[in-house]
């Protein structure tokens, strides 16, 4: 199976009040550790959106949106799947990726941006974007997708997270 990497880089990142995508997280920013954490022998490319993925769909659809121009773009190059991430989730473990790969579609209960999704169903999601609740959680059942339980990840959406991480994380 043909697994392209994506992440999420485009949000406004107003909890954060800056652009976090930037950030700094020991020497990477942590854009940087998620490309790290996705490159691996689990996918076989990665790309930032949306400015990595030309196929990006209109602004404001939040994470959705990212997954549809991602979907769009792996399924135009041969892809079975998009392992998607966002830029404020550092790090995830092997097994994790892994598991949700093995379940697909399915994404991480904890944090439910992450997730493996088929690219068999990017027709279906550009339709479903087009309802009143475009959250990861409605459309993760709307498909049936599979909640994937696992310990807790580090996910960096405030200035006081990442500098606790700074103090006690030691992302690679």
């Amino acid at each position: 199976m043909r697994i392209l990497g994506a992440i999420l880089a485009g949000g406004r990142s107003t909890r954060f009040g800056s652009d976090k995508s930037q950030a700094l997280l020991g020497e990477k920013t942590l854009t940087e550790h998620a490309r790290s954490s996705l490159a691996d022998h689990v996918v076989e490319t990665v790309v930032i959106g949306p400015g990595g993925v030309e196929d990006a769909p209109r602004a404001g659809l939040g994470p959705l949106g990212g997954l549809a121009g991602a979907l769009r773009y792996a399924s135009s190059r041969g892809f079975d799947a998009v392992l998607l991430t966002a830029c404020d989730i550092p790090s995830i473990p092997v097994e994790l990726k892994l598991s949700l790969i093995a379940d697909a579609p399915a994404y991480l209960e904890m944090a439910p941006v992450v997730g493996c999704w088929p690219c068999r169903l990017s027709g279906e999601l550009e339709l479903f974007l087009g309802g009143e609740d475009r959250s990861v959680r409605a459309w993760a059942r709307h498909c049936r997708a599979t909640a994937v339980a696992s310990a807790a990840i580090l996910n960096i959406n405030y200035r006081h997270e990442l500098a606790s991480a700074q103090r006690t994380t030691s992302v690679s």
